[in-house]
């Protein structure tokens, strides 16, 4: 007993030394990574001799980023919101055609291809009529933002609330539960997993859809600040402002898998 009681603990302790092997890794190797791309950044500005208008050097982006940190930062707020409305407003409407059509094959199949049609349109194509109908205030930017969240997640979601376990579901019917209580508490938990990977694309999307609405007429925002860095020829604050873009779906989509890893514990 004493001997299998310590060859528990050894392999116990194994496995949580993987386990911890296996988080330094995870927040190591993103690090070197993105370290990487710098260094190869760095390398082809200086081994070429790229001049800086064309291409500048990542110190070069830095201090732009220092020396207009106001101006960027308050455009980087306008898109955020713009971003971060659409990202709502887009997975909560996918959230709830998702759930009608679960409900109802007819309405699935009868919507859906309309659904792909309209996501098999370019973001660059719809965001001039929105503009159009809209104005150029922030709506067609959060419609924008939001139109481009909508379709990854509604497919993840009807998949995920149609991949239930049948032998659950047919115990859950055998007990008399309500349509309500079958969605609340099979179909939505199951579905969470595909859900949250929907999210996770969505949180990056959103930042994307709203440049683009920026770019085609806007006069705050990154894109609209990308438009007028390239038309002013200014490189550095043109690499400055896609950075901060950058660093902005980087952080939508953190904060996504944080509230995943916080939620979704038992996958």
């Amino acid at each position: 007993m004493d001997a299998h009681a310590a060859s528990y603990a050894i392999d116990e302790a194994r496995y949580l030394e993987e386990q911890r092997r296996l988080a330094r890794q995870r927040r190591v190797l993103p690090v070197l990574g993105i370290a990487g791309l710098l260094i190869a950044w760095w390398a082809v500005i200086a081994g070429f001799n790229i001049k800086p208008f064309i291409a500048p050097s990542p110190m070069l982006v830095m201090q732009t980023i220092i020396q207009k940190s106001d101006l960027l930062l308050q455009n980087l707020g306008v898109t955020a919101l713009e971003a971060l409305l659409g990202f709502i407003l887009g997975n909560l409407a996918a959230i709830l055609v998702a759930t009608v059509f679960v409900h109802s094959k007819i309405l699935q199949q009868l919507f859906l291809p309309i659904a792909v049609a309209i996501n098999a349109i370019p973001v660059v194509a719809k965001a001039p009529i929105l503009v159009l109908i809209m104005g150029n205030g922030m709506a067609p930017k959060i419609v924008i933002a939001a139109m481009v969240c909508f379709f990854p997640t509604l497919i993840n979601t009807v998949r995920g609330l149609e991949a239930v376990n049948p032998q659950i579901m047919e115990l859950m019917r055998m007990l008399s539960a309500t349509r309500t209580q079958i969605y609340f508490k099979l179909r939505l938990f199951s579905a969470l997993p595909y859900l949250f990977s929907a999210l996770r694309i969505a949180a990056s999307m959103c930042v994307i859809g709203a440049i683009v609405g920026e770019w085609i007429g806007a006069t705050q925002g990154i894109g609209a600040q990308i438009i007028q860095a390239t038309y002013n020829y200014d490189s550095p604050l043109l690499y400055a402002a896609i950075v901060m873009s950058a660093l902005l779906s980087g952080l939508f989509y953190v904060v996504i898998a944080l509230l995943e890893k916080r939620i979704v514990k038992w996958s």
